[in-house]
């Protein structure tokens, strides 16, 4: 029997999916209650992809029948930390309109549009839900959305996640899995009053009754380990009023540990190149792509992230209508190949745009799935359009006319397919059909042998339990391939043997409000400093950009000092940079045609940066520092990085007049980002430089 996966850790009132994995989708699959606490009411589900959501503390066990066998599926449930909270708009922060037209979305639901409506108190719109502590972004929409939409966040107080690594050695006669705790912002608990529960996967043959825990320590005798062939996994999380995200090693039949959770090696300092592939090239083809990769090269970078590249009706590729070709205007498969291969040959990686929440409406299955075809009917998440937010004028526009995407079948009338905010063109599938699961896993087997990475598109309309899967398997496959999420905002969750590399949405919305004078600068360091207070574990990386094929140009929004400086941010502070193609030439449009004959005074620039984050390990691997400094501006901010015996100070600023930085540390006057001297006074312990845009010196 195909596990359905590791331990699960979630709170009361959480659901988590239980999928049997690698399925047949002619076979039958059925779950039962092995254990559950007392006072649940909990069930099995009924169908093979189903979901629980526990009602009482506890230890959950549930088993599913395949054709091969059966499988337990764990879950551990904590106590419930929601909490009842308001989201209140006034109604004239809206442009005239029907009272009726207004909804709230946001993560808690899935930016559905219509489907929760504020109540109107006194000109007041009124929202009540109930949330985890932590902050919050959430929107008044009108309709399914538009222009005119107010986006807000709402902070639920409360202490942040514990937080929680662990590591193993051999002693004596035993693995010793030692747990590094510590509290989340708020908590009332120290690091070491946090309780750590060690969980043995019940996939490799051993139970909890195997380990010998003792505080923030497990042990694992040798003699345990005899018994089983493949590496046992042991998974762990801190509790204190909240539960971490969990951490796992893979202990050896010779005792040797290996960290499961941990990034490919490579990406730690990694810098990313996106290319919108439709206007990077004149000709926007896979052979004029490899033959600008050594522009790629002049660069210095390390990874080109391609958006989509299969065949799609759209100029964008998100639109998907066949998985396992490329697109007929870039090229064949054997073009890509040859791209991916150039790029290899350059010290490049490549990732590939994965895009599995939905289908283009035109795609084949969702044809057949709108005409009601057995094998199809539920490849799509269909729901009445009685329970839609739609109306009946909705019904009479086409396809054309961007009319939603319907159906009607005689025993169950009139349905609508769902998808998220207005992309009505893209219905979300149903991964609760396993012949979705089966399919989606077949693309991700299709190109994983080809590229090196996955930006997975909307990843947070894809369930967990899949996404576990699909790291498990690739992790299989190629211990070296990457993992890129597209949450927004961002979630730890992700972090939990599912994704490596997250978009970091707090520090670009900090760096867009900073170049437009509405922040300080010293603000992107308490937003680097985010993923801590939001309780993403250590192991977790960010990447870090100033734009996006998404996002209006940095440039266009907040002018060519800011942009200078936020660049520069991105390529200093810790995480993963990344680099939207033209950017570095000058681009003002978010997916103009590359200009090539652009601005080389800024791609020099750029190229020193990469150049300067490459040969300082305290830029890419260094740890974020602060710095006593005194600037005569509010643009601008100096912060250290630190790495083994190597200190850097950085000086941004982000306005349009030279700042003058004063800082506590005496350095060497050379900039290591332009390799010239820079105008600075020193006493010995205090120095004083002027910053046009960024300065990097490294301490005497």
């Amino acid at each position: 029997m195909r596990h359905p996966g590791p331990p699960r850790f979630v709170a009361v009132g959480e659901s988590v999916e239980l999928a049997p994995r690698d399925p047949d989708p002619k076979a039958t699959y059925r779950w039962r209650v092995l254990e559950k606490p007392d006072g649940s009411d909990l069930e099995a589900p009924e169908t093979a992809v189903g979901h629980a959501e526990p009602d009482v503390p506890g230890t959950y066990r549930f088993e599913c029948a395949g054709p091969d066998g059966t499988a337990v599926q764990r879950i551990r449930a904590f106590p419930g930390v929601r909490r009842e909270t308001t989201f209140e708009l006034e109604r004239d922060e809206l442009p005239d309109h029907n009272p009726g037209d207004v909804s709230v979305i946001g993560p808690f639901n899935e930016h559905l549009a219509g489907r929760d409506r504020p109540r109107l108190e006194d000109g007041t719109y009124v929202f009540d839900v109930e949330l985890p502590p932590g902050d919050h972004r959430h929107g008044f929409v009108l309709g399914e959305g538009s222009e005119h939409d107010v986006w807000t966040e709402t902070t639920v107080p409360g202490p942040a996640r514990p937080r929680i690594r662990l590591d193993g050695r051999v002693e004596d006669d035993a693995v010793v899995i030692g747990a590094e705790a510590t509290t989340g912002d708020g908590s009332e608990f120290t690091d070491d009053e946090l309780a750590v529960e060690f969980l043995v996967d019940d996939r490799d043959g051993l139970d909890d009754g195997v380990l010998e825990v003792d505080g923030h320590e497990a042990r694992l005798p040798l003699r345990a380990l005899e018994s089983v062939d493949d590496p046992v996994r042991v998974h762990a999380v801190a509790v204190g009023e909240r539960h971490s995200v969990a951490d796992c090693v893979a202990v050896s039949p010779d005792g040797s540990v290996d960290r499961v959770n941990d990034p490919p090696a490579w990406i730690r300092d990694a810098v990313v190149y996106e290319v919108f592939v439709r206007s990077f090239t004149d000709e926007g083809t896979f052979e004029s792509f490899e033959r600008r990769v050594p522009y790629l090269e002049s660069l210095g970078v390390d990874c080109v992230w391609l958006t989509p590249v299969l065949e799609s009706p759209t100029t964008h590729g998100y639109h998907t209508t066949d998985y396992f070709d490329t697109a007929s205007d870039l090229g064949s498969r054997d073009a890509f190949e040859s791209f991916v291969e150039r790029c290899h040959e350059s010290g490049i990686r490549v990732v590939f745009d994965l895009v599995i929440n939905h289908t283009a409406r035109e795609h084949a299955n969702f044809d057949l799935s709108a005409a009601g075809v057995d094998d199809y009917a539920d490849w799509y998440v269909w729901e009445p359009f009685e329970e839609s937010h739609l109306t009946e004028h909705d019904l009479e526009k086409g396809r054309d006319e961007y009319g939603p995407p319907r159906r009607y079948l005689p025993d169950r009338g009139t349905e609508v397919a769902q998808y998220y905010f207005n992309w009505r063109n893209i219905p979300n599938v149903n991964y609760d059909s396993l012949a979705v699961r089966r399919y989606m896993l077949d693309v991700v087997d299709e190109w994983a042998d080809v590229v090196d990475g996955y930006r997975c598109d909307v990843a947070w309309g894809v369930p967990h339990g899949f996404w576990k899967e699909v790291h498990d398997r690739l992790e299989g496959r190629d211990p070296e391939f990457l993992l890129l999420d597209e949450t927004i905002p961002r979630d730890p969750a992700y972090a939990e043997a599912e994704f490596d590399v997250h978009y970091d949405t707090t520090l670009y919305w900090t760096l867009v409000d900073v170049g437009n004078d509405e922040a300080p600068a010293e603000s992107i360091l308490e937003a680097a400093r985010a993923p801590d207070r939001e309780g993403f574990p250590d192991w977790s990386l960010h990447m870090r950009y100033i734009e996006n094929h998404d996002e209006d140009r940095y440039l266009e929004t907040c002018g060519p000092h800011a942009q200078r400086a936020a660049a520069a941010a991105v390529l200093t502070l810790p995480g993963v940079p990344m680099l939207y193609y033209g950017q570095e030439r000058g681009a003002t449009g978010y997916r103009q045609l590359m200009p090539w004959e652009g601005d080389g005074e800024s791609t020099a620039f750029h190229r020193r940066l990469v150049a300067a984050r490459r040969s300082e390990p305290a830029l890419s691997r260094g740890a974020l520092r602060d710095l006593a400094y005194d600037a005569d501006t509010d643009a601008a901010v100096a912060f250290a990085r630190d790495h083994e015996d190597q200190r850097v100070v950085v000086a941004l600023n982000f306005g349009e007049v030279p700042a003058t930085i004063t800082f506590d540390a005496a350095v060497d006057p050379t900039d290591l980002v332009t390799g010239n001297s820079v105008d600075c006074e020193t006493d010995g312990s205090e120095t004083m430089v002027t910053v046009d845009d960024v300065v990097v010196l490294e301490t005497a």
